[in-house]
């Protein structure tokens, strides 16, 4: 394998707080209980609506589509002071040096992510960088397999390593072998269920490469 595929949101990016504290103001403003970052984790799931489902949403008194277009706004400026994970700069430079080719594949809105890359100062390291065309955090499974096909890439070149259920399903779904990182959106019990190699984080990789 010399494809390194990588989400972004929880994987590289440490944004989980900033979207516990997001959710919380829809369910404040809405007058539900607030949920703690434990209970987040236990219940984050794509589609994102389903997880707002599962948080106490509801969607009689601000749509779903109000509330994506309300937390992009709010998000996308806070998220630049998130910061990445611990130690990826240095495990991206050790990957690179070693040959291989990194891709971020992510959920996000393509240009919103290309600025937080941007704002990271991490573009260098990837060798394409893959978001969606909305704001609505859809699967991911298209955006793989177009590169795969343009590029000319086997899914068995591929590691995938993402911090969901739907990150393993995504690499299911292209033949790419996967890993999950416990520090991200979903908790280390609901990660287990997929049966694939969890790792604390991306930097985990420098030990075992």
């Amino acid at each position: 394998m010399k494809y390194i595929f990588l989400d972004f949101n929880g994987t590289i990016i440490n944004d989980v707080e900033l979207c516990v504290t997001l959710l919380n103001q829809i369910l404040n403003k809405q007058h539900k209980p607030m949920v703690s970052i434990e209970q987040y984790k236990s219940i984050f799931t794509f589609p994102i609506k389903k997880y707002y489902e599962l948080a106490g949403v509801d969607f009689t008194l601000d749509s779903y589509e109000d509330l994506a277009k309300w937390f992009i706004q709010e998000y996308q400026p806070k998220s630049m002071e998130c910061g990445l994970y611990d130690g990826l700069i240095e495990t991206f430079q050790y990957l690179k040096a070693k040959g291989y080719h990194l891709v971020i594949l992510s959920a996000s809105e393509k240009k919103n992510l290309y600025e937080q890359c941007e704002n990271y100062k991490i573009i260098p390291y990837f060798d394409a960088i893959l978001g969606i065309d909305n704001i609505h955090a859809e699967s991911k499974v298209h955006l793989a397999l177009n590169y795969l096909e343009q590029e000319k890439i086997g899914g068995s070149q591929v590691l995938f390593i993402g911090d969901t259920l739907h990150d393993l399903e995504v690499a299911e779904a292209i033949g790419a072998t996967c890993m999950l990182v416990s520090c991200g959106h979903q908790s280390i019990d609901v990660l287990k269920k997929g049966n694939v190699k969890i790792i604390e984080s991306v930097s985990s990789l420098v030990k075992l490469l």
